[in-house]
């Protein structure tokens, strides 16, 4: 049983091919802030069965063709679960099949959404733009590209 516990822990730990999503967790979001510390990202949550998510990704898709220099993470955070291949495919359809990809895979998304923002009530899509220094910006709603472009050019050095 413990190598067992050792083995998911493990495999947790270990970056997301692409086209896969990590299982985000308790104590998934310290995991992701730890493993991009000192760096300016933008962490993007979504869902299937969000209308607005879904017509907002090919723009997140185009700013990672433009700017391949931004740190994108996504996370699905529908409040229904979802089928991986479906996800995979809207994300591919959307040209972000490389981007760092997690799925909320704990049933309680309310302790998931706590982690994150105490404030956050679950409304997609949502938007946190982190600074090097861990300062967070936060969007809920649909985001104006235009002042995501002017936060990654103003983090760079």
């Amino acid at each position: 049983m413990r190598t067992r516990l050792t083995a998911i822990v493990l495999l947790c730990a270990l970056p997301a091919l692409a086209g896969e999503f990590r299982p985000f967790v308790r104590g998934s979001w310290q995991q992701l802030r730890a493993s991009h510390a000192g760096k300016p990202i933008i962490v993007h949550f979504w869902g299937l069965s969000c209308a607005p998510c879904l017509t907002e990704l090919p723009q997140w898709g185009q700013l990672m063709r433009q700017r391949p220099d931004v740190g994108l993470v996504l996370i699905a955070a529908d409040p229904v679960p979802e089928e991986p291949r479906q996800m995979t495919a809207t994300l591919t359809k959307a040209g972000l099949a490389s981007a760092e990809s997690w799925t909320f895979a704990d049933r309680f998304a309310e302790r998931l959404r706590f982690e994150i923002d105490p404030d956050w009530a679950g409304e997609l899509p949502f938007t946190l733009c982190i600074t090097r220094d861990g300062k967070i910006s936060r969007v809920a709603g649909t985001v104006d590209f235009a002042a995501i472009r002017a936060w990654i050019d103003s983090q760079r050095l």
